[in-house]
């Protein structure tokens, strides 16, 4: 079984790295994934990736992040297809979902 190397850079250029990509507007999540398509695996370093945000004032959750785009998309949908009772209760469904999140992340309700 032949295993891949990952790529060793230094824990500075490595948090260069994950700020880069977070004003680029990416989650700890997809940040992650994209380090690891580069053969960089965050478990090797010091600090994990959300905390690095964290610290660089750059953190967004991704649950809300990720629940604020899908009632985006849901709303684009609706305001185009009016007659669309599913995709109506599917926007008051996530809104719903989106409001439980903040309150339990204490975010406030705009």
């Amino acid at each position: 079984m032949v295993t891949k190397e990952t790529k060793k850079i230094s824990q500075k250029d490595f948090e260069n790295k994950v700020i880069e990509y977070a004003k680029t507007g990416l989650t700890s999540e997809k940040i992650g994934q994209k380090l690891r398509k580069e053969d960089i695996h965050p478990n090797d370093f010091e600090k994990k990736i959300s905390q690095i945000l964290k610290e660089n004032n750059l953190y967004v959750n991704p649950d809300l992040k990720n629940v604020e785009g899908k009632l985006n998309k849901i709303k684009t949908h609706y305001e185009k297809n009016k007659k669309d009772k599913r995709a109506m209760r599917e926007k008051d469904r996530i809104f719903s979902q989106l409001r439980k999140i903040k309150l339990y992340f204490k975010v406030p309700l705009k």
